[in-house]
């Protein structure tokens, strides 16, 4: 991360650094770790080995469930329940679909889904549950008969690509063998005499090697077929040998399956000169074997890949001989033939970090392991994997087979064991998080879609399914972050889960936290079901007219933004509305900010934002007979900056109590001094990355408001609580980091804020959002005038020029919602820079408001900033530019509340209207 600017530093200060200079070049803030998170747990799979789901018939008890999570078989597989893996897949899948966690209660549920002839449909949407995130899967179907699995087009008919073969060579030899020696009527006399008549034998094993050479040629020029599929592991071990046996030695071996086949009618590959033989044979046609192209031309064919399977299997499997070390004087004969390596070897998993490093033909699939081990175990597979092995020669794979659980389980666990291991990679230092992000794509798209030349489109970020971060909870990272945070402290009452609407005013629900800990300590979803009316009310209660209390959106605590406070017994967190399906939901304020800075990563720009909090202390009436209920501090001369106020003791032991506790909660304040009005002072926030400063600034709020309540006194935020002094404003301070040494830092700077200036007067709708916003907006008075206009160190221009990258913006008050805010602005300067807007506006050095006409017009400083709430609505709604960034359906919501509460708030008297904000802000 490449700091374009100084360090950032507020204005006034003396000597001290800023907390930016806590930030170090390689220091990972919170939005990056976000981004990957993000990038885990939305990037589209190539699953590069599943196999078919089982159909309909076959969904009903023929085959047990509990194969989900185990590779046992027979009365083996009822220990599977007493499994770390069964244990974690039964917490998973009950909160899927919401029932009891108990095996019996999924089961049932399951067979609902499955069963229910009243609702159709269930079935389709659980199998596209399951299969979310899948981009496509390339299937081998060799493990069961066709009758018994859906065919490719029902599968492709769930995932966004059509679905690609893997064939599975034993079955191939073992299909032609059937079919040579006997005939599809089983002519036994046919088969007798190739066991008995050498001559008759010898025919039959050059017309079969001649037909599996020609089904595997068949098989390379078939463009639904990528690649092919080894289980020799199974049959006589990986062992095989480093050259292709001869037919004088196969055909012995031949003759013996021809005489099981007449017995059991099965041909199973069971000796390893034959296994070795149509592993060899196949290895060397993909070497060898010259195509045509669609102009008859003779070309090499692209390689594709052999898959064996290796390590975990079931009883059939002699795991000894199942470790992919052996393979290596085979690999060592093919060196361009590529080969993949399935189910992470495990317990073998350094062996194929190890064969994919030093072999160029050699990758390395992680699957199977999901969800067949525990927790610990996967993750501690992924570390080994990366301790050694390039991450561009590693794949992932589901490894789904005829339960879609198995598809969902994997799904989910990989992405929380990604999520685990990598950030704590890039937190430590040994990742860059902009190359975790990359290793994640590669792993799970890109890296299958070239070795298996799919010639797939990776997904633009908004063709992706914008899933929530807390989609697939972490609950193990969660409950560490909770402990780290209680660390020898006191166990709080209740955890606070809290948003901001669209007046600005904080809300929150409160759960006791035992309860809390129950469900997360269980796994189980956290999330609350808020009315949808959430976004169409104002500070009563009230709706518009197009809102109603019907519907019900969720609301995921980010455990992020985890604090204690604000109050003693509570700990809190901001929380993001998303819909029943774990969509983002347009009209939440918290998600467009993440939004906006995911934009600006995409662009390579991150951003720091620091705020200014001016507050006003107001002494409480308690006599019921007088109408104003608050009055102006009584003080000796208070003015901007001057020591006078720490005469009054009640006054130096809250602000004294407002820094320390706050320092408690590991938010340090930079500044606090004495502002122009009686009993008015600001105290100055550290800069934090976006989502985070805003969070902080809430949250930091909310406890200098009840500490000052406490003390008796009344906090508020109104921006002219009292005609005739000083207004109360929220500045907000921020820093552009353009994530790349290339990046031209002076160009960035001006067309970022260029377009901030461009749409400055739509941005004031949410700056300014507020009749008793424009009382304040007088020019002259360091409240950054009436002007679309900049100045270095002009205090009375919109935007304040610090250093380098580092501005203020100062028409923002304590009544407008900060994350809108500052999603208008980070869009506004992206678009900027995106654009290359041209900075048309000139540094103004002095009032506007005292520039003549022509002076203002030298400066390309033309229009003034609106001056009423309508005003402010009207050029929002005309931005059409600003209008798409943010959303139609956002803002023509925010337009409708702001009208409301605008007609709402103008019926009452000045005064009245005044006590009333003053009583909520």
């Amino acid at each position: 991360m490449v700091h374009i600017s100084q360090p950032f530093q507020y204005h006034d200060t003396i000597g001290q650094p800023s907390s930016a200079d806590k930030f170090p070049k390689n220091t990972i803030t919170q939005t990056q770790l976000d981004l990957l998170i993000h990038t885990i747990r939305t990037t589209p799979i190539v699953d590069h080995h599943a196999h078919p789901l089982l159909n309909w018939d076959n969904q009903t008890g023929k085959y047990p469930l509990l194969h989900i999570t185990s590779e046992a078989s027979g009365d083996a597989i009822e220990s599977a329940t007493t499994s770390l893996a069964h244990l974690r897949a039964v917490r998973q899948l009950s909160t899927e679909l919401k029932c009891a966690p108990n095996w019996e209660s999924v089961v049932a549920k399951l067979e609902a889904v499955r069963l229910d002839p009243d609702e159709p449909d269930i079935w389709g949407d659980w199998i596209s549950r399951c299969l979310e995130g899948v981009h496509t899967i390339l299937l081998d179907d060799g493990l069961d008969n066709k009758e018994a699995v859906e065919d490719f087009d029902w599968h492709t008919s769930y995932v966004q690509s059509p679905c690609r073969r893997i064939l599975r060579i034993e079955a191939i030899a073992s299909d032609l063998i059937k079919h040579l020696s006997a005939g599809e009527f089983h002519d036994v006399q046919k088969a007798e005499a190739i066991i008995k008549d050498p001559a008759a034998l010898k025919e039959f094993w050059e017309n079969w090697a001649g037909s599996f050479d020609n089904a595997i040629k068949n098989a390379i020029d078939d463009p639904l077929v990528v690649g092919f599929k080894s289980v020799v592991a199974y049959r006589t071990g990986l062992d095989v040998a480093g050259k292709e046996p001869s037919g004088d030695a196969v055909q012995p071996a031949l003759k013996e399956v021809v005489k099981k086949f007449l017995k059991v009618r099965t041909a199973r590959l069971e000796d390893s000169s034959l296994n070795d033989y149509v592993i060899h044979r196949t290895a060397a046609l993909i070497r060898d074997y010259m195509g045509k192209n669609h102009e008859e031309d003779i070309i090499r064919k692209p390689r594709k890949p052999i898959q064996f399977h290796t390590g975990l299997g079931d009883s059939d499997l002699t795991l000894a001989k199942a470790s992919p070390s052996h393979l290596q004087e085979f690999i060592r004969s093919y060196p361009d033939v590529p080969m993949v390596l399935l189910h992470a070897g495990y317990p073998f998993t350094k062996e194929i970090a190890y064969m994919a490093t030093v072999y160029k033909n050699v990758y390395a699939d992680i699957g199977e392991v999901f969800p067949c081990i525990s927790k610990d175990g996967q993750e501690r597979v992924l570390m080994e994997i990366l301790e050694l092995c390039p991450w561009s020669k590693i794949l992932w794979s589901t490894d789904g087979h005829w339960f879609p659980e198995t598809y969902l389980l994997a799904i989910m666990q990989m992405r929380e064991a990604f999520e685990n291991v990598l950030c704590s990679y890039v937190l430590k230092g040994q990742i860059g998080w902009r190359a975790a992000i990359v290793l994640v794509q590669d792993l799970l798209f890109k890296n299958a879609n070239k070795l298996y030349h799919l010639g797939l489109d990776f997904p633009k970020p908004e063709e992706v399914a914008s899933r929530s971060l807390a989609r697939y909870p972490n609950p193990s990272r969660n409950l560490t972050l909770l402990r780290e945070l209680l660390n020898n402290t006191i166990e709080p009452t209740f955890v606070q889960i809290c948003w901001n609407d669209y007046t600005a005013l904080q809300r929150m629900r409160l759960v006791p936290f035992r309860k809390f800990m129950t469900l997360l300590e269980a796994g189980r979803s956290l999330d609350i079901g808020i009315t949808k009316a959430v976004f169409g009310m104002i500070q009563n209660d009230h709706l518009i007219p197009s809102s109603s209390a019907t519907g019900e959106y969720r609301l995921h605590p980010d455990f992020s933004s985890l604090k204690h406070g604000p109050v003693a017994g509570h700990i809190s967190m901001h929380g993001e509305f998303r819909e029943q399906d774990g969509f983002p939901v347009a009209l939440c304020p918290r998600s467009l900010l993440l939004r906006s800075v995911e934009i600006g990563s995409q662009k390579g720009l991150g951003f720091l934002l620091g705020f200014e909090i001016e507050f006003l202390l107001l002494e409480r009436v308690e006599d019921d007979s007088v109408v104003d209920r608050y009055t102006a501090l009584k003080t000796d001369g208070h003015a901007w900056s001057v020591s006078k106020y720490y005469a009054n003791p009640k006054i130096n032991a809250l602000l004294k109590n407002m820094v320390e506790t706050l320092a408690q909660m590991d938010i340090y304040v930079e500044q606090i001094h004495a502002e122009s009005a009686t009993g008015q002072f600001e105290l100055i926030l550290p800069p934090y990355p976006p989502v985070q400063a805003v969070d902080t600034l809430l949250h930091t709020r909310d406890v200098m408001a009840n500490l000052a309540t406490e003390a008796g006194f009344k906090m508020t935020l109104h921006p002219k609580p009292f005609a005739k002094a000083c207004g109360t404003a929220a500045h907000m301070h921020m820093s552009i980091l353009p994530e790349a040494d290339a990046f031209d830092a002076e160009k960035v700077t001006r067309h970022f804020y260029a377009g901030v200036l461009k749409h400055l007067r739509a941005i004031t709708a949410f700056s300014y959002s507020n009749a008793a916003s424009y009382d304040r907006a007088q020019d002259g008075v360091w409240a950054g005038g009436r002007w679309v206009a900049w100045g270095t160190q002009n205090r009375e221009t919109a935007l304040r020029k610090i250093e380098g990258s580092h501005w203020e913006v100062k028409i923002i008050d304590g009544l407008a919602n900060p994350y809108f805010v500052a999603s208008a602005v980070l869009l506004a300067g992206i678009r900027g820079v995106e654009t290359e807007e041209k900075m048309v506006w000139d540094d103004c050095e002095m009032d506007p408001a005292k520039l003549s006409d022509m002076d203002r017009k030298e400066l390309g400083i033309s229009q003034m900033l609106p001056a009423s709430v309508e005003e402010a609505l009207r050029a929002l709604q005309e931005d059409t530019e600003m209008v798409e960034m943010l959303g139609d359906e956002l803002v023509e919501r925010y337009v409708a509340i702001k009208e409301f509460e605008d007609e709402f708030l103008g019926k009452m008297g000045a005064e009245v209207r005044r006590l009333w904000l003053m009583e909520r802000y």
